[in-house]
């Protein structure tokens, strides 16, 4: 018998490639699934997340017996769990610590301290508890955080964090919230129970049409509020053209550095945004919701399954099904063809387009993808009308912008502002001014890939196409302020070293582009004509928008602030 028959033989024989799945393993994995749980491929993810809750990590043999539960290839599940930084994958025969300390390390963090802090925790907290810097966890205002366990701890310092480990509370406490019952009591669904009215009813006068929803959302101007801008309204008559069914994939995987907002509002008001999101369910006609939240947000995620539980329990009319997905530590699922792909259970990795989710979205369905504060402000435009929202503005523009800002200004912290309003503005009127023995010297317009502009360009309306001459965009409206103590130069190699961790590697210019930036900002000379040649091919051939904007900071530096570089010469 030649070799290739023994081979061959011994496979019939049950003696199968890969990784021999332990039957006390398998049924570990099957108990914790329960018989409730479905095996089904987009469910992926959620049941990584339950073993990584229950064990704290998740092992080889986990992932060999989860892949043979869920008749899924031991390439396919292992190649999913280590896409995410919140899986902590483990070999044979390892542990990790019982407790992890996790401090960010990105931009706002990183002016008020981070690294002393990270060291610091280093040398003081024993061999059981591990600390792990992390990117932005959406806290910004807080500067700078640690998490212990899933407890974050605001401005922290080796004290606060000693003090919550001794105390062995790791979970987060819900905030204070306005619930389901308190929402009705406010009128909330009154907007959504009058377009159940059947439309030849005329006993009910105030009835709101589709028609009268899109047109208010037009004449308000109401833009995406994720980064992109596209007319909200525009949105939802393109999904009405496309074929049945629908879908809609809400998008709170704010991971952009600097940007807090969509937390701040979902931890005063969920319901606002799931009645806009019910409201675009009927615009549109919308078989089923999925709600995409970043797994930072632990408290906003116990929180909105309560709401959603009272919700379904006494809802105030029929409601499509609304499903809550859990990201897992991936900034790329931002994008909404990468969250798009990680709520049907795969790696978070961009789409070529077209065609565009609109047509073929999630489950290969059209797809209305929205972020989260944009169905926010849904209700609030139907109530007052689009007037109200287009009289506000300043300097020729039009509405409201919810800034969240952080940085080395006296009031930190989302503030909704007049669109068009001046970062000079914004400081004076609404932050407070500058902390003590800090003079404004630069500001990042849009987060992390929006760019960083000196204070001599403060004068720069702050909106929507208003920063692109000048290299920069408002993105999500993410604000971190710089002081003459800070360089610009140091905070855009923070955000390159951002992009370098949480590219997924689909394409060579984001991939290979960003780690080769890194390593030529961390010269003591910045080459110039080779840093300006790589932007241009990120720039031009990435995939998506991680890449083509992550240059913008870097490129900034070399247009505005030339004197950070004389002595490189």
């Amino acid at each position: 018998m030649s070799s290739v028959e023994v081979k061959t033989d011994k496979r019939r024989r049950g003696h199968s490639k890969g990784r021999r799945v332990k039957a006390s393993i398998l049924a570990e994995v099957r108990e914790l699934l329960g018989e409730e749980t479905p095996r089904r491929p987009d469910l992926l993810i959620e049941i990584l997340h339950r073993i990584q809750d229950h064990l704290g990590y998740i092992s080889v043999d986990h992932l060999a017996a989860l892949a043979q539960e869920m008749s899924l290839s031991s390439a396919q599940v292992y190649e999913v769990a280590s896409f995410y930084h919140h899986f902590d994958l483990i070999k044979e025969n390892q542990t990790p610590p019982p407790l992890t300390v996790r401090v960010c390390d990105s931009i706002s963090c990183s002016l008020a301290g981070a690294e002393d802090l990270i060291n610091n925790l280093q040398a003081s907290l024993g061999s059981g508890v591990r600390v792990q810097r992390v990117p932005c966890v959406g806290r910004c205002q807080e500067a700078p955080v640690a998490v212990v366990g899933k407890q974050p701890v605001p401005q922290a310092d080796t004290v606060k964090v000693k003090r919550l480990l001794d105390t062995a509370n790791s979970e987060p406490e819900l905030p204070d919230y306005l619930d389901y019952k308190g929402y009705l009591g406010g009128g909330g669904y009154t907007l959504l129970q009058r377009m159940e009215t059947d439309e030849s009813d005329d006993r009910h006068p105030h009835r709101l049409s589709p028609e009268q929803v899109i047109q208010c959302l037009e004449d308000s101007n109401l833009r995406g509020l994720g980064g992109a801008g596209f007319p909200a309204g525009r949105k939802w008559r393109i999904l009405r053209e496309q074929p049945a069914p629908r879908l809609l994939a809400v998008n709170i995987d704010e991971g952009e550095p600097g940007t807090f907002k969509d937390r701040y509002y979902l931890e005063r008001d969920p319901h606002r945004f799931l009645e806009g999101a019910l409201i675009a369910a009927r615009v549109v006609g919308i078989s089923e919701i999925y709600i995409y939240l970043r797994d930072e947000y632990t408290a906003i995620r116990s929180m909105l399954e309560r709401e959603l539980s009272a919700l379904r329990s006494n809802p105030p009319c029929p409601l499509p099904p609304i499903h809550l997905r859990r990201g897992a530590g991936a900034y790329i699922c931002g994008e909404e063809s990468a969250m798009i792909e990680s709520i049907e259970g795969k790696r978070g990795m961009p789409r070529q387009r077209p065609p565009y989710v609109a047509q073929v979205g999630l489950f290969g369905r059209p797809t209305l993808e929205h972020n989260m504060e944009t169905l926010y402000w849904v209700r609030e435009l139907l109530e007052r009308g689009a007037d109200w929202f287009t009289k506000q503005g300043r300097n020729g523009r039009h509405g409201l912008r919810s800034f969240s800002v952080s940085g080395r200004i006296n009031k930190p912290g989302v503030h909704l502002a007049p669109a068009g309003i001046t970062m000079h503005e914004l400081i004076d009127e609404y932050c407070g001014g500058m902390q003590q023995g800090h003079e404004f010297y630069a500001y990042f317009p849009g987060g992390a890939s929006g760019g960083i502009l000196p204070a001599s360009m403060a004068d720069i309306p702050l909106d929507f196409d208003t920063l692109q001459p000048y290299g920069c965009f408002i993105g999500s409206a993410a604000i971190i302020v710089l002081s003459q103590h800070d360089s610009a130069r140091e905070a855009a190699l923070n955000a390159m070293c951002f992009f370098a961790h949480e590219s997924c590697g689909q394409c060579t210019p984001c991939r290979v582009g960003t780690e080769k930036a890194v390593t030529l900002m961390k010269r003591n000379q910045w080459d110039r004509e080779l840093l300006e040649e790589l932007a241009g091919v990120m720039i031009d051939a990435s995939i998506c928008g991680l890449g083509q904007a992550a240059p913008n900071p870097m490129l900034s530096v070399l247009k505005y602030f030339p004197q950070e570089l004389e002595h490189d010469a």
